[in-house]
C-alpha cells in the first residue's frame, strides 16, 4: 500500500480530471441500471477525488456510494464490504471493470465479471482474463442476462 500511495502521489499532479468526459452513451445506461440495482463505485484511487469527477460529469447521482483507496487498497475486500452492507448475493452481483486486475480480484470475491473495453485496458488484454461478459459500448451493459 504504501508503494502504491507512493506512485499515486507522483502521478496525481500530472492529471488533468478536467479533462475526463463521460463516455459516449453511458448516462441512458446508467439510468435504466439504477431503476434495477443499486450502483457503487470501487476504486484504488481516493473517494474524494472519484467523487468531484463523478459530480464534474453529472454522474454522482447515479451512485449510492464510493469505496475508494481510504478503506482498503483491495478491491475484493471492497466487494465483500459492499455484499454484506447492502446484502447481495455473490450470484446476483456483477463488478464492471476496465483492467485486467479489476477482473481477477471480482473473481476472487465470488462475483460475475463484466470488463469494459472503453477504459484503461485493450479488448484484447482484457479478453485473457476471461471475464464473464466483454462489452465495448456502454449500452452493451443492458444486454447482460440478469439472475
Amino acid at each position: 500500500v504504501a508503494a502504491f500511495t507512493r506512485v499515486s502521489a507522483r502521478i496525481a499532479p500530472t492529471l488533468d480530471y478536467g479533462q475526463i468526459r463521460a463516455v459516449g452513451g453511458l448516462v441512458p445506461v446508467l439510468e435504466a441500471l439504477r431503476q434495477r440495482h443499486i450502483l457503487l463505485v470501487v476504486s484504488s484511487n481516493s473517494t474524494g477525488i472519484i467523487k468531484k469527477i463523478l459530480f464534474q460529469v453529472g454522474l454522482d447521482r447515479y451512485f449510492e456510494d464510493v469505496l475508494g483507496l481510504e478503506f482498503t487498497l483491495s478491491k475484493t475486500e471492497k466487494i465483500h464490504r459492499a455484499l454484506d452492507r447492502f446484502r447481495s448475493t455473490r450470484q446476483g452481483t456483477y463488478y464492471i471493470g476496465d483492467t485486467t486486475g479489476d477482473i481477477r480480484e471480482a473473481r476472487q470475491a465470488g462475483v460475475k465479471t463484466v470488463a469494459v473495453t472503453w477504459g484503461w485496458h485493450s479488448h484484447d488484454k482484457l479478453a485473457l482474463t476471461e471475464p464473464d461478459y466483454l462489452v465495448d459500448t456502454p449500452e452493451e451493459l443492458l444486454l447482460i442476462p440478469q439472475p
